[in-house]
């Protein structure tokens, strides 16, 4: 059998790192690959992935895991689309809204091969492809078996294309929102020299939080990831907006992401050196 992946980013090498035995073939393609990448050939060779310089490669795949940016997630499928045939199965595992993955199911659908909503609902470190995901689609309960003997944890989404990814933006609202609010909460007490006030403040009314190291925690993840997460929460609020309702708030909570992405990571020990060297690197920029 052989697995390929269009874009090999963090969630793509975790799957092959966690996918790797006898018996498995791994095919790659990613922009930064053509580029010339010298550090996405190296992570390629170091897993022993098949580089695919042009897209077409991946056509003798069986499984294609779709894993790019959020924004890129239909503009990187459509080169795929003529090279893809009859029995492969397409995971889109992307980021997006409903209605981007409804409209990628149709292109690949179109193109023969069948295709599969799927929502990573969780980092993918340490778990890997053990990492709790959603399934939906009409070939979700078919695969549901194949995935289970690869070691994947996943469940069925009732519902087409779109229903797993539904359920991932708007829980994604509120985990990428609280990241959003602790760090600009915790800035804002720096800024003002209240920081140490604040966190006892905010402690002792929540303890449920735990405070600080969860706090650690969200700034580690918005300075690290930044740039996806604010892709992300671009999706999200067109999935809002689709709905009816407001995008305004994912919106904002984008900014944040892409303006802590931006920062890049600080260097810490405790979380007021953490929210120092952020509030210093969000000044620069």
């Amino acid at each position: 059998m052989k697995i390929g992946f269009l874009g090999y980013g963090e969630a793509a090498r975790a799957f092959h790192d966690g996918l790797a035995r006898d018996g498995l073939t791994f095919l790659a393609h990613d922009l930064k690959l053509a580029a010339g990448d010298v550090a996405m050939r190296r992570a390629m060779a170091d897993r022993g992935a098949v580089p695919c310089r042009a897209v077409a490669g991946l056509s003798e795949a069986d499984w294609i895991f779709s894993a790019v940016t959020a924004d890129q997630s239909l503009l990187a499928i459509e080169p795929l689309l003529p090279h893809l045939r009859q029995g492969q199965v397409v995971f889109d595992i992307n980021s997006v809204s409903p209605d981007r993955k409804r409209e990628t199911s149709v292109r690949v659908e179109q193109a023969g091969a069948r295709y599969l909503d799927m929502a990573v609902m969780a980092p993918v470190h340490p778990r890997r492809q053990a990492t709790p995901v959603l399934l939906a689609g009409p070939d979700a309960e078919g695969l549901l078996p194949d995935l289970l003997a690869l070691g994947f944890s996943a469940t069925v989404a009732a519902g087409g294309p779109g229903a797993a990814t539904a359920i991932k933006m708007v829980r994604s609202v509120f985990v990428k929102g609280l990241e959003a609010i602790t760090v600009e909460t915790l800035l804002a007490a720096e800024a003002s020299g209240c920081l140490e006030a604040i966190v006892a403040s905010i402690s002792g009314s929540y303890p449920g939080l735990d405070w600080p190291r969860s706090a650690e925690y969200q700034f580690e993840r918005t300075t690290a990831h930044g740039a996806r997460r604010s892709a992300e929460m671009r999706e999200c609020a067109a999935t809002l907006d689709a709905l009816g309702l407001s995008g305004g708030l994912a919106h904002a909570i984008a900014d944040v992401q892409a303006e802590m992405g931006l920062v890049g990571k600080v260097a810490g020990g405790d979380l007021a050196a953490v929210v120092r060297a952020a509030l210093a690197g969000r000044r620069q920029k």
